[in-house]
């Protein structure tokens, strides 16, 4: 039998980039690495394979060519920037919270500002009391706007390849059972026996386990993460993701 390339490999870039987004999600994750191989080949025919996405959704191939464009300091970069100075994914609040600092961080790949910015905001949506005590109860997260929190999970998932987000956290604790036991080391945030060391030991890049962001401090128990996970909006993405 005779063995070659794979075809992606000898594909054009243009046939490359649309095999790739008519791709399921598991083909497309096979086809990742030949992405990131041919970056520099691909860069130029990025925005306008952007403006063919929308910016209302969620589709992480689009947050993947946001990445690829801001990798590089040139004129690919600029472009992006000045086009959409407060980041390419529209993301709204009820609250009025401003979500470009949040966006841009993911988008840079700064995954641990991201955190700290997702708890922050997080804080703001509990209330006064939240942001003035440094940590948000459980009881506070039922009133939160759904808006916002899907907001915060469409930028996750956006930026993340689908890895990261609530929605993610919320497929694998089903997965588990609604055994937090179980998801927890599956999630990188305990290993035998031992909670991962914040923020040393966690892993701030795409690199990470599943799931592994953004974190919800577990010192108090499960309950925040349960009522975040349990939040109508988050669960509405759950079954929808």
């Amino acid at each position: 039998m005779l063995s070659g390339p794979p075809a992606s490999a000898t594909a054009s870039a243009e046939q490359l980039l649309e095999r790739f987004s008519s791709s399921s999600p598991r083909q497309r994750r096979s086809l990742l690495p030949q992405i990131e191989a041919r970056s520099q080949e691909l860069r130029p025919l990025l925005l306008d394979a952007l403006s063919r996405h929308d910016p209302d959704s969620d589709d992480w191939i689009a947050g993947l060519w946001v990445q690829m464009l801001l990798a590089e300091n040139d004129s690919l970069r600029e472009a992006l920037l000045e086009g959409h100075p407060g980041g390419w994914l529209n993301v709204a609040s009820a609250d009025g919270i401003a979500y470009a600092p949040l966006q841009e961080a993911l988008a840079e790949g700064s995954f641990e500002l991201a955190d700290r910015i997702t708890s922050e905001v997080l804080r703001q949506l509990a209330g006064a009391e939240a942001v003035r005590r440094g940590y948000v109860y459980y009881s506070e997260v039922a009133p939160m706007p759904s808006l916002d929190l899907t907001s915060l999970d469409r930028l996750w998932v956006s930026y993340s390849r689908g890895r990261f987000g609530f929605s993610v956290q919320g497929r694998l604790l089903r997965a588990c059972n609604g055994r937090w036991d179980q998801l927890w080391p599956r999630l990188g945030w305990k290993s035998e026996g031992t909670w991962t060391r914040y923020p040393s030991a966690f892993q701030w890049n795409l690199e990470a386990p599943e799931g592994h962001m953004p974190l919800i401090n577990q010192l108090r128990g499960v309950r925040l993460m349960d009522a975040l996970l349990n939040h109508p909006a988050v669960q509405q993405r759950i079954s929808t993701g």
